[in-house]
């Protein structure tokens, strides 16, 4: 397993490599949304199109589960969930750098599995707040964890954290396994250089597909988390 170069405030120490992409992938989303968002007119062209495409996308992926109105009330916290994860998902696909210590300087942040927790953890907790909010603490609890009858109350609680994993480790299981290929295939031309325009060749392919596959992850995070937001505030019709 690849090694990543850490850093200690005191006791505490920090992943330097995941902390350093997660502030790049940051970096990029805010230049990103304020370079498409400056002098925006009424007939938008360009960088314009580009950045309310991103926003009609995720917007309609959230109000077939959530509808127009809450779709509408969460529509910045899934632009900003979707856009972190696509970035952080893409930026180690599509190449990686290695020191001669055979540490890590270059990586998806979502391939560590702290990271991909912390943002199901995310989740989790707008999820449960915003039904604290909508019915009172005392009526979510009946809503979230008594229903259909109170003897479901351990059922739904292993359900409550079924979800919260299994967010976190879909993500983070699929960019993982793409950052092991890329280093694998990095390797291929390391073995004999004879193989070296092949493995040029597959790793050109491999860089289309893991765009892809990133892509398709924060679309199905961010599906996915508004279905388990909506669970908690949807209002049950008689």
């Amino acid at each position: 397993m690849e090694k990543s170069w850490s850093f200690h405030i005191g006791p505490i120490y920090f992943d330097g490599t995941v902390l350093v992409m997660t502030v790049l992938s940051c970096a990029i989303i805010f230049a990103f949304v304020y370079w498409a968002s400056r002098k925006m007119t009424l007939r938008p062209t360009g960088k314009q199109n580009a950045l309310e495409w991103v926003i009609d996308f995720v917007n309609g992926v959230t109000k077939s589960n959530m509808g127009a109105s809450d779709s509408r009330r969460y529509s910045l916290f899934f632009f900003v969930l979707f856009m972190f994860i696509f970035v952080a998902n893409n930026i180690g696909l599509m190449s990686k750098i290695e020191g001669s210590n055979e540490l890590s300087y270059w990586k998806s942040p979502t391939a560590d599995i702290a990271v991909t927790l912390t943002l199901s953890l995310i989740v989790a907790l707008v999820a449960n707040l915003s039904g604290v909010k909508r019915f009172g603490f005392k009526g979510y609890l009946k809503h979230a964890f008594l229903k259909p009858m109170p003897a479901m109350l351990p059922m739904n609680i292993i359900d409550q954290f079924v979800n919260f994993m299994s967010l976190a480790l879909r993500l983070y299981g699929n960019i993982f396994a793409g950052e092991v290929m890329i280093g694998l295939i990095c390797q291929l031309g390391n073995v004999k250089p004879v193989l070296l325009p092949i493995a040029i060749i597959v790793e050109m392919a491999w860089t289309a597909f893991s765009l892809f596959i990133g892509s398709l992850q924060a679309y199905v995070f961010v599906l996915l988390s508004s279905m388990y937001i909506n669970e908690k505030i949807e209002i049950e019709e008689d």
